[in-house]
């Protein structure tokens, strides 16, 4: 089977096609592979060739099972402004280069965790979201998808008044509440998935659409983040990369709109797999 990577009760698993049985990694291998995410990101090849030849028939799992597929991230980055619609519709000029920010660990969530909503200014931002396989420094954009293990939904979940509570404006802290980082619900091969550069992703608040892009909008591809941030800093197996969010916030609408306690907010890479997140 084509591999997908989930995690549950803290175990890597590879997730079966429909979502609904998972193989738990360490006991397919005969413990070849351990049961820490972290390590198997480091051996994404490996991985996957296991999943190629798994027969294994799996175990039924609900949804709410999935952990985060990187639930012990070392380090998560945060692109800001990476579609042109959005940088337009909050007045921000186009970048020259990824304007780059930092989700605190902290902050991550399961794909179907609640969102403490304990501010007015809470908003939502559907992403494309990358967890880093091999990874290392100074990455060629040519080999930029051969860093990368695997891709999924996410929500980068601001508090849009503690964002701009300074000047200039900090990102980091208003993106990395308690909650604030909810992606998954599994991670699908970036090296098997078709038209990798042009998914479509999109959000529902309520059942009422907010959002929808499609990444072949994004002004730095996939490739050229991971070049540039690898030219800067040391990307870590299991690394995670929110990509940016295309028109639709809240916070720029007319009037704006923030979630609230009770809201339910459903996240879409289509083709590929949802994450619902209520409000509390």
């Amino acid at each position: 089977m084509n591999l997908q990577f989930g995690v549950v009760d803290g175990r890597a698993v590879l997730v079966h096609p429909q979502g609904d049985r998972v193989t738990d990694v360490e006991r397919a291998s005969g413990g070849a592979f351990s049961s820490d995410p972290l390590e198997c990101f480091a051996h994404w090849a490996g991985l996957r060739a296991l999943a190629d030849t798994c027969t294994d028939a799996g175990v039924s799992v609900t949804p709410t099972a999935f952990d985060a597929p990187s639930p012990r991230a070392r380090q998560i980055f945060g692109i800001g402004l990476n579609y042109r619609a959005h940088a337009v519709e909050t007045g921000a000029p186009i970048p020259d280069s990824p304007l780059t920010f930092t989700k605190f660990p902290s902050s991550i969530n399961a794909p179907f965790g609640d969102i403490p909503v304990t501010v007015p200014t809470c908003d939502w931002e559907v992403e494309l979201v990358v967890v880093i396989g091999s990874g290392g420094r100074d990455i060629d954009k040519a080999n930029g998808w051969q860093a990368v293990a695997g891709v999924c939904i996410g929500q980068d979940v601001s508090d849009r008044l503690l964002q701009r509570a300074t000047q200039p404006p900090q990102f980091s802290l208003g993106k990395s509440r308690r909650g604030y980082s909810p992606f998954g619900p599994w991670l699908v091969d970036a090296h098997t998935l078709a038209n990798r550069d042009n998914v479509t992703v999109s959000c529902t608040v309520n059942g009422i659409e907010k959002q929808r892009g499609s990444t072949d909008d994004l002004i730095f591809d996939v490739p050229t983040l991971v070049a540039y941030l690898s030219s800067i800093v040391e990307l870590l197996p299991g690394d995670v990369i929110f990509t940016g969010t295309p028109s639709g916030v809240g916070g720029a609408r007319k009037p704006p709109e923030f979630l609230k306690p009770g809201d339910v907010v459903m996240s879409t890479l289509h083709g590929v797999a949802s994450i619902t997140n209520r409000c509390v």
